[in-house]
């Protein structure tokens, strides 16, 4: 049983205002596997105040000592591993070999570009007489998600401690066990006292409290469409600046070629990763309606690899993360059922072996159109639909009829063509013939899947106010 009932505060681990837990459900026993406390605004403040107060003198520290301090963290970071996959996997349920293999190692991935980036970036430049420099913009709120906690947690940790900023965390309440183990690390690794701060709770309680407060600069937030809009309100009044990755219905267009059949099946595993819990997952297929009957006998081929189990069995898919995603999911699949579409594979209900546990039968739905639910709600689980193109032209105009733009697929023999359509679709970050996320290119969206980019050295722009000095040099 884990138990986190402290907040990491200046250095820390201090006693919440006042205590109160909340039960962490493991998703692949239902089953209480722990407790957080979960803080209030008076637990905020204090975060704050001890960021503010480090703020002076973070910021101006040189270039060489912020990276040494980054390779304190990586070295402790990689010393806690082991333990990182473990929390991951007891908090959300991911198979063991998805956290040790790709949960845990994305966010050292941001921790190390953080810091191979830095000795390199201008921090200013001369313009005739006038120079511009770029300075942190202060301390800086998180409050990030679940579905990949160190991920999410250290794409915005890592730059701007590398810019010099100070920050207070929320994570999600969901999987706070990861977290907890990086403030162990950032203390461990001798991270100045304030610089990083970690205070639980809901998004009522400390969310808002964070991106309403007045001494924070800038809020940084992953979650939901619908929640990074409170996040903006919150925010307003006090116009700090506001960075928000969201939501996604990302296309997946493939081009009619005689890899199809291939791209098909890669599609469909790429979309089913970490049970179909990514915001940029490829969750429309489009393929040419006039080749519908091979690509049913693809998602048939395929099927076999859609493997559901609990996290130690070896299964590609572990759980979804709580009985009120297994609600949303089941209604979705549901709705698509009602609304004329064929399950290909899968549908409503358990597999048919798994009694216990908040998992979904991986589905494929054909017959879609691109007016229904299923294609237009982000459904966040492990659920694909398929819609049917007549031309490329009609495919990119579906692709890019979504309120989202987070990401886009495209994939085909001919590389020429599938590097005009990517340049085409209106989304922040564009994969072509199944590339791997590269922790060195910008992240983010267009529309309503937020506004700025993470990842890379163009994080480092986020947390950074650019001033002008004129007259800087004699003329």
């Amino acid at each position: 049983m884990r138990e986190i009932t402290r907040f990491y505060i200046d250095g820390e681990w201090v006693e919440p205002a006042l205590l109160s837990l909340l039960d962490v459900v493991d998703p692949a026993t239902e089953k209480v596997s722990g407790h957080v406390a979960i803080g209030s605004a008076a637990d905020v403040d204090k975060a704050v105040a001890a960021a503010r107060a480090a703020f002076e003198s973070w910021s101006q520290t040189s270039v060489a000592r912020r990276v040494t301090v980054l390779d304190a963290v990586i070295a402790e970071y990689q010393r806690r591993m082991p333990d990182l996959a473990a929390a991951v996997t007891a908090e959300m349920g991911a198979p063991d070999k998805l956290s040790a293999r790709v949960q845990v190692p994305i966010g050292l991935a941001h921790l190390m570009t953080a810091a191979a980036s830095l000795p390199g970036y201008s921090f200013a430049e001369d313009r005739g007489t006038s120079r511009i420099v770029k300075e942190p913009i202060g301390v800086c709120g998180f409050i990030t998600p679940w579905n990949w906690p160190l991920n999410q947690v250290l794409c915005k940790v890592a730059p701007a401690m590398a810019c010099g900023c100070t920050m207070v965390l929320k994570p999600s309440e969901q999987a706070p066990f990861s977290a907890a183990i990086l403030a162990e690390i950032m203390d461990a690794a001798g991270v100045p006292a304030g610089v990083f701060n970690l205070v639980n709770g809901d998004g009522a309680g400390v969310g808002a409290a964070l991106a309403a407060h007045p001494d924070i600069d800038m809020i940084s937030f992953t979650g939901s469409t619908r929640a990074g809009i409170e996040v903006a309100r919150n925010a307003a009044p006090s116009v700090k600046r506001v960075a928000q990755e969201l939501g996604g219905k990302s296309p997946n267009i493939l081009l009619d070629d005689e890899d199809l059949a291939k791209n098909v099946g890669t599609g469909i595993l790429q979309m089913m990763s970490n049970s179909g819990q990514s915001c940029n997952a490829p969750t429309r297929m489009l393929v040419p309606q006039q080749r519908m009957d091979e690509v049913v006998a693809a998602i048939m081929a395929v099927a076999p690899k859609l493997t559901v189990g609990g996290p130690a069995s070896g299964a590609m898919l572990g759980p979804v993360v709580n009985a009120s995603q297994f609600d949303k999911i089941q209604g979705l699949i549901g709705r698509g059922l009602e609304e004329g579409a064929t399950a290909v594979i899968g549908g409503t209900g358990r597999p048919a072996d798994l009694s216990t546990g908040y998992y979904v039968r991986p589905t494929v739905f054909t017959g879609v159109t691109n007016d229904m639910d299923i294609a237009r709600t982000e459904i966040f689980g492990p659920v694909l639909v398929v819609i049917g193109y007549d031309d490329v032209e009609q495919a990119i105009a579906i692709g890019n009829d979504t309120e989202y733009g987070l990401a886009g697929y495209v994939s085909g023999r001919d590389i020429d063509e599938a590097r005009r359509v990517a340049s085409r679709l209106r989304a922040g970050s564009i994969s072509v013939n199944a590339a791997q996320l590269d922790p060195g290119a910008p992240f983010g969206g267009y529309k309503k899947s937020g506004n700025g980019r993470e990842w890379s050295d163009y994080a480092f722009g986020e947390f950074l106010e650019v001033k002008s000095i004129l007259g800087y040099a004699a003329v």
